[in-house]
């Protein structure tokens, strides 16, 4: 069973999202501070920690940067910092995922599913939907596709990088995580709407569409995201996460 710690200093916010990922199924344990965090960390360890950044005893980065550099517990920061440098920060100090609160639980637990699904593959989280500039070997990156989260880009191994809406960026980051692994409609569903799949619904399978078509009409090339029957769609080709320097490519 997953190990959940949720580190969040206000009681009420903490005790419901323990109370709702304890009934989706994963083992949860709440902190108030990084203090209590390293304690749990000890004495249970954790597959995915939910990090608030504001935090009273010391700051959610300062935290993750040491939780980082001694666990390989997967981190997503949930902060009400909505600043692209804040986003920055937090992703090359070593978080996985990056929410910005108000956020509805159901993109949450979307969120742990598919970083533990990425756990269970046997490959250590890296960084979800990015991980620090450079990460990526410069043969790697050559071979591969390349999804910039911080631009908001993918681009084919060779050819021009595409922009995306926040519609798409946010289903490319659920796809890319683990390269070939599905996600399903309704982890799609949640992620982009914070609503459940409906299944007479052919909204997703038309944005795969349009995405598609955008990115082959710009670059000749095919998007590698497959539909996979009875389950949702994979990412199917080479791909690595980047942060550009310049905004350039």
């Amino acid at each position: 069973m997953p190990r959940i710690i949720v580190v969040e200093d206000e009681a009420d916010l903490r005790d419901d999202l323990v109370e709702y990922l304890d009934r989706c199924g994963f083992e949860v344990r709440g902190a108030s501070s990084g203090v209590e965090l390293d304690g749990l960390l000890e004495s249970h360890g954790a597959d995915v920690i939910v990090l608030d950044i504001n935090l009273p005893d010391e700051d959610g980065f300062s935290v993750a940067r040491r939780v980082r550099a001694a666990s390989q517990a997967a981190i997503i920061m949930l902060t009400a910092r909505s600043s692209l440098i804040d986003r920055v920060i937090g992703l090359e100090l070593g978080a996985d995922v990056y929410l910005v609160k108000p956020v509805d639980f159901r993109e949450i637990e979307a969120q742990i599913k598919a970083l533990v699904r990425r756990i269970q593959k046997g490959a250590a989280p890296v960084a979800v939907p990015a991980p620090a500039p450079g990460l990526a070997s410069v043969a790697e990156t050559k071979k591969s596709w390349q999804f910039d989260d911080v631009e908001w880009r993918i681009q084919p191994p060779e050819g021009p990088a595409v922009p995306l809406t926040a519609t798409e960026y946010k289903f490319l980051a659920l796809l890319v995580v683990a390269p070939g692994e599905p996600v399903s409609r309704q982890d799609i569903s949640i992620a982009l709407t914070g609503r459940d799949w409906d299944p007479y619904s052919r909204s997703i399978d038309s944005l795969v569409r349009r995405l598609r078509i955008k990115v082959e009409e710009r670059t000749g090339c095919a998007l590698p995201v497959q539909a996979v029957h009875g389950v949702g769609y994979a990412f199917v080709g080479a791909v690595v996460t980047t942060a550009s320097e310049d905004g350039t490519g």
